[in-house]
């Protein structure tokens, strides 16, 4: 059978579709559920807010893990997963705040969880693997048409941006965890 030519060509990626689309709300969804949480727990970390334990006293938690100095770290860790989330859920400088995130739960599954297993009611690594996997999977998607990124040339995400995520994110906790 022969069909004819289609007369409208398929557009190379949801980010040059005139119309905004479920998956671009879906997107959009995800990235600021994940974000503003992920950012919240920061805020917790570092100023105290939403319950959290702020500054002091999760830089003596650092501390106990073999971060020295455990404020320092406590301010380093918290302000990635702050900025980190925000950056993810404005769809800003994706790459780079996919890499925040996915280099602190490097960390939090080297020193906390990795120990426990798998599962978070051991205590183990779910929680942060399923972290990093989201923030990796949104740098390598892009995104979307609802991004501050949306225009820059990473706004359409891909495998360079995914590779940049995962090796910043991966160099940092390298250098992190061997200090």
């Amino acid at each position: 059978m022969n069909r004819p030519a289609r007369s409208t060509p398929t557009p190379p990626h949801p980010t040059t579709a005139s119309v905004v689309t479920a998956a671009d709300c879906g997107l959009l969804l995800i990235r600021l559920t994940f974000g503003l949480l992920m950012a919240a727990h920061g805020a917790q970390k570092v100023f105290g807010l939403f319950g959290g334990q702020g500054l002091t006293a999760t830089g003596k938690g650092f501390e106990a893990l073999g971060y020295h100095p455990g404020k320092v770290f406590a301010v380093i860790g918290g302000l990635s997963e702050l900025l980190g989330g925000l950056g993810l859920a404005l769809g800003l400088l994706t790459p780079l705040a996919a890499a925040a995130l996915i280099g602190v739960m490097i960390n939090a599954m080297a020193t906390v969880t990795g120990a426990h297993g798998l599962w978070e009611t051991d205590g183990g690594v779910e929680y942060s693997v399923c972290i990093a996997v989201v923030a990796l999977a949104i740098a390598a998607i892009g995104p979307g048409r609802l991004a501050a990124d949306r225009f820059l040339p990473w706004g359409a995400g891909g495998w360079k941006e995914a590779a940049f995520a995962l090796g910043l994110g991966g160099v940092a906790a390298a250098i992190t965890l061997s200090l």
